[in-house]
């Protein structure tokens, strides 16, 4: 499907409102998709879902307060509930932390993974180009949003969130920086940590200046779960890094021979020393990993790693239903299946994102460009 795009104001507050006016009816299903999460997956009922979320956000005020301000413009703009806003911007931190102790027990029933991607630097890329790409596999239902900002110091950005959820998680900006993520899990992810949470910290990173400045989001405090940030800037001179961190340690990768590929699964765990609670009969991230470098290896051999062979790479069925394009899974109880939400490829040399509403075998790709 197209995403609504949503164009935001420099003002944090006007933004929010503009974001929740634009796509109140798109916030509310969010929100009845995630209470439903919440009870029926992780046992939590929706008034401990929001006491927890409240407390995020006096740690967002405390730390960013302009994002505090969205979040307010947000539930004005929506008529909802400032508790219920809060709820979606600290889903990741509830969420994930509840996976991880339920994982922890005696059998690991929760699957937590669904998003595949890479990295192709100018060395390897058949057009000198620097481009990131993922696909975000996650629960159908869920709603998304392309948000585009231009202030009027010329700074501009697109990136995709969910309805509801303030700023941008995957995306890039006119400085060339480019952002994808993965969910991560390990034993040591817990809520109660109340530190920066994980939609604030990417939204810091798509408005950083830097390659450094972006990374410095993610390091220069300990994090309350795990996740991975793949990064990248094209701005004279192209780098990419992707950051693998677990609440109290980080392990930096480089691409190797020109490409980088990520899952939902730490590299080496035993380096952050944590150890990660999958259902391993219901995790496909390690072949979906294997799968991704396979494909960008034999685009490299082949020259075909440009705009038109990336996008093929991220409609890749090797391995249907849990492929790189992914689509949802019959042997898996319905409320397991996942799929591709959104598919995104970032050209970060000549400023163009593609995103995609869908599985990215048969929705289209919106194209959006940076100054």
């Amino acid at each position: 499907m197209t995403l609504p795009i949503i164009d935001l104001q420099d003002s944090a507050y006007d933004g929010g409102v503009q974001h929740g006016s634009a796509v109140a009816d798109l916030i509310g299903r969010n929100l009845e998709v995630y209470y439903d999460r919440f009870q029926r997956e992780t046992r939590l009922p929706p008034q401990e879902v929001r006491d927890r979320a409240m407390r995020y956000l006096a740690v967002i005020d405390a730390r960013d307060p302009e994002y505090g301000q969205a979040m307010r413009g947000v539930s004005d703009g929506a008529r909802l509930p400032l508790p219920d806003v809060a709820v979606l911007n600290a889903r990741y931190e509830i969420l994930y932390s509840q996976y991880s102790t339920i994982n922890q027990g005696e059998e690991a029933t929760l699957m937590v993974d669904g998003c595949t991607a890479f990295a192709v630097t100018p060395d390897a890329s058949s057009d000198g180009r620097l481009y990131l790409g993922q696909n975000w596999d996650w629960f159908p239902q869920v709603q998304g949003v392309v948000v585009r900002m231009h202030r009027s110091d010329g700074f501009a950005l697109a990136a995709f969130t969910e309805a509801g959820i303030v700023g941008g998680k995957i995306g890039m900006n006119s400085r060339g920086i480019g952002l994808l993520i993965n969910g991560l899990l390990s034993n040591k992810d817990d809520w109660r940590r109340l530190r920066t949470p994980f939609h604030v910290r990417t939204w810091q990173i798509l408005q950083a200046q830097t390659l450094d400045e972006a990374a410095s989001v993610i390091t220069r405090e300990s994090r309350s779960c795990s996740a991975n940030f793949l990064l990248g800037q094209a701005n004279g001179t192209a780098r990419v890094m992707n950051i693998e961190a677990a609440p109290d340690a980080v392990c930096t990768l480089q691409p190797s021979g020109g490409t980088l590929a990520h899952a939902n699964h730490f590299v080496d765990p035993d380096a952050l020393q944590v150890w990660q609670p999958l259902a391993e009969d219901r995790t496909t991230t390690y072949q979906r990993g294997a799968r991704m470098h396979e494909l960008l290896e034999a685009g490299k051999a082949s020259g075909k790693l440009g705009t038109a062979g990336l996008l093929e790479i991220l409609r890749d069925h090797g391995g249907h239903p849990d492929s790189v394009c992914r689509h949802p899974n019959p042997r898996l109880p319905e409320e397991q299946r996942v799929k591709t939400v959104v598919s995104v490829l970032e050209d970060l040399t000549a400023r163009r994102f593609y995103v995609a509403g869908g599985t990215p075998c048969v929705t289209p790709f919106q194209e959006i460009t940076l100054p």
